[in-house]
């Protein structure tokens, strides 16, 4: 016979009282039910749990050592069953997000801010990485929520667009080149160019917009930072291709300036992702609302160069 967890419940709080019929009042169940919810423990274990007097009835040796078990089996059922209580209403959890450095900083800076002001007690893990690594984190159950600058597999993950990103080239307002000019990806391939090194996906794609048109991307400079494209730039060392979006603070203060293009390179679209079929933890849930209420792209709080 099956033991259920009802009838471990039920013993466990005749052992407390003492009493089967003050167990069946604290229970809202009828004397009946719980003298044979008793029984058919007792049967399915095949000893006698507890002995009757004229008083009540007290636990044997086989019921006492049952009963240190099933308290604190129950006792364990509960807190966790408090712990999902509190995660749904955001006073517990995690939020795990995958998501490159730069994201991090020029983008999910404001939401990170407004979150944890609102939930305190959620903590907060981020994993950076490309994009293609951030995906794998999420594919693999590392992180609940993914921050991606290309459309990943529909078949595997849940894509929500945030914003577009757009690929421009900058140099110091002294460098020796002409800002009224408009330049061909051909002129632009032969500046001394600073670029992200070769594993950012902004490099791919910039790298694959060029070699469409028979031109191969030789940079001076390979960076790992974003923002250290703009501080090379603005000290004369090259021509920087920047995604404009995130360079506003030094192109509005005029540290740098913007190159015109004869042909727009074109715009790269960052989504948030999740795993399909999968329900957001509460934790992740809120935060993705709070995406969905403001998506588009916010002027950077910290200044770039």
């Amino acid at each position: 016979m099956t033991v259920k967890l009802e009838q471990y419940r039920i013993f466990k709080a005749i052992a407390d009282t003492g009493n089967i019929s003050r167990t069946a009042k604290q229970l809202y169940l009828s004397q009946s039910a719980v003298s044979q919810s008793l029984q058919q423990l007792e049967s399915a274990l095949g000893v006698r749990l507890f002995s009757r007097t004229a008083r009540g009835v007290t636990l044997t040796a086989e019921g006492s050592v049952l009963y240190d078990y099933a308290a604190q089996a129950l006792s364990l059922l509960e807190a966790g069953e408090a712990r999902i209580a509190q995660s749904r209403e955001l006073l517990k959890g995690e939020l795990s997000i995958g998501v490159s450095s730069t994201l991090t900083k020029y983008y999910l800076l404001p939401f990170l801010r407004d979150y944890h002001q609102q939930y305190p007690h959620i903590h907060v893990r981020i994993l950076n990485g490309t994009s293609r690594r951030v995906l794998q984190l999420l594919g693999s159950g590392q992180v609940e929520l993914a921050f991606a600058t290309y459309t990943p597999d529909a078949d595997s993950f849940s894509v929500f667009p945030c914003f577009d990103t757009h690929t421009v080239f900058v140099a110091a307002p002294d460098y020796p080149c002409d800002f009224d000019r408009v330049y061909t990806l051909q002129e632009i391939s032969e500046f001394p160019l600073i670029l992200l090194e070769r594993e950012a996906s902004s490099r791919r794609f910039l790298e694959d917009c060029f070699l469409q048109r028979g031109l191969r991307l030789q940079p001076e400079i390979e960076l790992a930072s974003h923002n250290l494209l703009i501080s090379l730039a603005r000290i004369g060392l090259g021509v920087a291709g920047v995604t404009e979006e995130l360079s506003l603070s030094g192109l509005n203060r005029g540290v740098v300036r913007k190159l015109h293009l004869a042909e727009e390179i074109p715009s790269r679209r960052v989504v948030l992702c999740t795993r399909r079929n999968t329900p957001p933890s509460a934790a992740a849930g809120r935060f993705m609302e709070m995406i969905r209420a403001n998506h588009g792209f916010d002027r950077p709080a910290e200044q770039d160069g």
